[in-house]
């Protein structure tokens, strides 16, 4: 079987590189720092999943979500918000913008590497 593909999305590339060295034996990671670059890398080279930071500048995670849920190319791949806003309100938003799963940071390593397996078995290829 193939190492799952993860597009980690965030403009602190500290968090991607902690990602990386963290969980780089279960899946293949690959870095975008702002929603633009998300939406060109995940057509240019799509992932199996999509980590998405919710505070960035200029194209924030909601409106990144909504955009790749609207882009034919990239509607199919789950996306997983990655944030340190914890209300149900931010929550719901994300849900709302069109994303599979919403984690809030600080999280543990093991508990999210469970989310990205779980998410790349539900893929429709």
């Amino acid at each position: 079987m193939k190492t799952p593909h993860v597009l980690v999305v965030d403009d602190e590339y500290f968090n991607f590189e902690m990602l990386s060295m963290a969980l780089s034996d279960a899946f293949k990671f690959s870095y975008a720092e702002s929603g633009k670059s998300c939406l060109s890398n995940a057509i240019a080279d799509p992932p199996d999943v999509i980590l998405l930071d919710v505070c960035m500048p200029g194209l924030d995670g909601y409106d990144t979500c909504r955009m790749l849920k609207n882009t034919p190319e990239t509607r199919d791949i789950p996306v997983l918000m990655v944030s340190g806003l914890e209300s149900d309100q931010e929550k719901q938003a994300g849900f709302d913008a069109g994303c599979d799963a919403y984690v809030v940071k600080p999280f543990s390593m093991q508990s999210l590497s469970e989310k990205i397996k779980n998410m790349v078995q539900i893929i429709p290829r």
